[in-house]
């Protein structure tokens, strides 16, 4: 029999402002965790993989555990990213529902802090925070942190490997007496050490069904290119997925700025974000993915994080990553609420051996992709080629007696002749230019 919110010990206020979410049955994390929170005094380190309801999991037992009469900040929430953050600070206040008198206050990086530091001046209970915004904070003596019951570290195993001195400095900080919540979706061993030396030796240990769950309704595929086709048989791929939204990887930002450099001249509806843009840019570009303005997102791992959005029906590495966490982070993007997507890895042969490595460590099957054929390649970008000319803008500074004069050479052409001739003209050109490509490499 499945269980209910009320039967982990959630209370009935809690529940029906789920139930007015449309959520009501727990996902195994928040089956786990719930009764374990609200009942236990231990640490605890939940390892579960992303989308499986880790806010909730941790959320709604904080949200019960809050001291009204106590107008101290009473628990913390840390998370690598703004994006992140935000996405945790947006689900608690819709878990207390609208009536709720416990305050929850954001504090992130790249926005204005002035307003931050004023609003930390009213009744806060739970802070939702980046390490380096907090730092800031602390810094200027703008927050108390004395009275800390509850630390929550979301997605600890980024935040260990790149933020890891704000860490420390947040940590060393807050009360002993605290309990300690971390949450991450996979254990490397900067991992171990954080529990090592911020946990008590006394600890609960949960893991969500990491096999199954983490990579529940995902086709994990790879396809084999030559570095000179890597971007058509990108291309190809998106042209058989438009309308639909994903996300592409890059290892680097000056990656992710040429490749959507390469999708804007093609015309895909896409956008590209990475750390060295500003926060304002950031978030613009993100509402614009979540409300369906742009289809694809071009993105740097630690950017990714914090992308909650669950029509995202593929996931697309261009570069393989270094780690299998990583990939874990990247493939677990899509797949979310128990929907289907695709995770498809574009490597070169030299890559090929790395393949069984993941299948092995993740406990996955990576099936092989079978790439466009040279024919499909070509008609592709035909169509995009006719994209760009439809998109095209009509230049205003032709003179009339230009366009008259063009207008005459064209003039006894039906629509279909027309059309006709200038796919000639564009195969002819665009053969011409392969087979000079095709001399220069046999050369």
């Amino acid at each position: 029999m499945l269980k209910s919110f009320s039967d982990l010990g959630i209370n009935k206020q809690l529940e029906q402002d789920l139930v007015n979410l449309k959520i009501s049955i727990p996902t195994d994390i928040q089956e786990q965790t719930i009764p374990v929170l609200l009942n236990e005094k231990e640490d605890m380190v939940v390892l579960a993989k992303t989308g499986t309801g880790k806010t909730a999991a941790f959320g709604l037992p904080l949200l019960q555990l809050i001291d009204l009469e106590n107008i101290n900040v009473q628990s913390l929430i840390l998370a690598p990213t703004r994006e992140l953050a935000q996405q945790i600070y947006t689900n608690l206040v819709s878990f207390a529902g609208s009536s709720s008198k416990i305050g929850i206050t954001p504090l992130c990086g790249g926005i204005p802090i002035k307003p931050q530091i004023e609003k930390l001046k009213a009744t806060t209970h739970i802070a939702v925070a980046t390490p380096g915004r907090l730092v800031d904070l602390i810094k200027r003596e703008a927050i108390a942190l004395n009275q800390i019951k509850y630390l929550v570290l979301d997605e600890a195993d980024e935040m260990v490997s790149s933020l890891k001195k704000d860490l420390d400095f947040i940590i060393k900080d807050l009360p002993k007496s605290k309990r300690t919540l971390l949450f991450t979706a996979t254990m490397p061993g900067t991992i171990k050490q954080l529990v090592q030396n911020y946990m008590s030796k006394h600890l609960i240990y949960i893991e969500a069904d990491m096999k199954s769950i983490g990579h529940q309704g995902i086709d994990h595929q790879y396809v084999v290119v030559e570095p000179i086709e890597k971007l058509e048989v990108l291309l190809h791929f998106l042209s058989t997925k438009e309308g639909e939204r994903g996300v592409i990887f890059c290892k680097t930002k000056a990656a992710v700025n040429k490749l959507a450099k390469k999708l804007a001249i093609n015309k895909f509806s896409s956008g590209a974000i990475h750390g060295s843009l500003t926060q304002t840019i950031r978030d613009r570009i993100m509402e614009q993915f979540r409300e369906g303005y742009i289809d694809i997102l071009v993105a740097t791992d630690l950017a990714a994080r914090g992308i909650d959005v669950k029509e995202i029906s593929y996931v697309v590495n261009y570069h393989l990553p270094d780690t299998y966490d990583a990939y874990v982070h990247r493939s677990g993007r899509t797949a979310r609420a128990g929907a289907k997507g695709l995770s498809l890895s574009i490597i070169q042969k030299e890559e090929l051996e790395e393949i069984p490595e993941f299948e092995n460590e993740l406990g996955i099957t990576i099936n092989e992709f079978i790439k466009a054929d040279a024919q499909s390649i070509e008609e592709n970008n035909g169509l995009l080629w006719a994209k760009k000319v439809f998109k095209t803008k009509p230049n205003r500074e032709v003179s009339e007696e230009f366009k008259t004069k063009i207008k005459t050479i064209f003039h006894h052409l039906t629509k279909e002749e027309l059309v006709e001739k200038i796919l000639a003209h564009y195969l002819s050109s665009t053969n011409l230019a392969n087979t000079k490509v095709a001399s220069k490499n046999k050369h």
